[in-house]
């Protein structure tokens, strides 16, 4: 799991905007931003200028566009989002924070939720953060700062031998999406095992 502290670079994308204090301040205090194409037009209303915007440019502003570091990417076999990790990961960055990337539409959604473990494939650190939660893809096993009464989901993606401390119910080898979701920390912190991948969705609250 990605410390926040160690946030090299925010991917904003064009999903819902960022509301709640902990990913709007880290996308507010982070000075290297990417942003996925039409997400750049809510950004710059702050007051502020990602460092690079990546697309096919079918949903920025025209005007804008003129005064942007517009990188244009036509390839079609990726989203705008994953153009936007090649890029960061073409700079140098390994340790990136992606938000916006849910709401609005629920493919979207999907998809950039399960990317996560491609972009984990690629030897990145990549943490999702929505309005409601952090997600973050992880291999084997994985040691997390949780409360009691904290809600967490755990997504299998083919791990064999999946086992727990601190949750309130006992996880198994999930085959269903639905399987390993509504589980609940019991303590100031939690560990999850498997021989192989999984994805963890932790609530705020």
């Amino acid at each position: 799991m990605l410390n926040l502290n160690d946030i090299e670079v925010v991917i904003l994308a064009e999903g819902d905007y960022p509301t709640h204090e902990l990913p709007l301040s880290i996308l507010n205090h982070c000075d290297k931003v990417i942003c996925c194409d039409g997400a750049a037009n809510s950004y710059i209303k702050t007051g502020k200028m990602p460092m690079a915007t990546i697309g096919d440019g079918d949903s920025i502003d025209k005007e804008l566009k003129s005064k942007l570091k517009f990188i244009l990417v036509e390839d079609q076999e990726t989203n705008d989002l994953t153009k936007a990790i090649n890029y960061a990961q073409n700079l140098g960055f390994r340790n990136i924070a992606i938000l916006g990337a849910t709401g609005k539409r629920e493919c979207h959604t999907l998809g950039n939720i399960s990317l996560l473990m491609e972009y984990r494939r690629m030897g990145l650190n990549v943490i999702m953060l929505t309005d409601y939660c952090s997600i973050f893809p992880c291999k084997d096993f994985v040691k997390i700062q949780s409360k009691a009464g904290q809600q967490i989901s755990i997504i299998n993606f083919g791990a064999k031998n999946l086992s727990s401390k601190g949750l309130k119910y006992p996880i198994y080898d999930f085959t269903a999406l639905w399987q390993g979701t509504l589980n609940e920390c019991t303590a100031d912190e939690c560990c999850i095992s498997a021989d192989g991948e999984f994805l963890v969705i932790l609530d705020y609250s």
